[in-house]
C-alpha cells in the first residue's frame, strides 16, 4: 500500500517535470546546441538584425536632434543659437 502511494507521487512528479521541460522548450535548445552550423547561422542573422536596427535608430535619432537644433536656431537665441548654428554648419559640411 505504501509502495502504491509512493509510485503515484513519483508518477505525478515525473508528469510535472515533463510538462515543465516542454514549457521551457529544452528539447529545441538541446537540438540547437547539437547543430553548431545552425547555431552560428542564427547568431549571425541575429547580429545583422541588431546592427541594422542600431544603425536605423541612430540615424533617426540624429535626424531628430538636428531638426530640433535647426528650430532652436530659428528662434534666434543669442548664445545658444550661434553655437548651434556652428554645429549645424559643421554637420552639413560633413554630409
Amino acid at each position: 500500500m505504501a509502495d502504491d502511494k509512493t509510485y503515484e507521487k513519483l508518477s505525478q512528479k515525473i508528469d510535472e517535470l515533463s510538462l515543465n521541460i516542454e514549457r521551457l522548450n529544452l528539447a529545441e535548445y538541446v537540438e540547437l546546441l547539437r547543430n553548431p552550423k545552425r547555431l552560428l547561422y542564427l547568431n549571425f542573422i541575429g547580429g545583422i538584425a541588431r546592427g541594422f536596427g542600431t544603425a536605423v535608430g541612430f540615424t533617426l535619432l540624429g535626424a531628430l536632434v538636428i531638426y530640433i537644433l535647426q528650430r532652436i536656431v530659428i528662434l534666434r537665441l543669442p548664445i545658444i543659437g550661434t553655437f548651434i548654428a556652428d554645429i549645424i554648419k559643421i554637420v552639413q559640411k560633413q554630409l
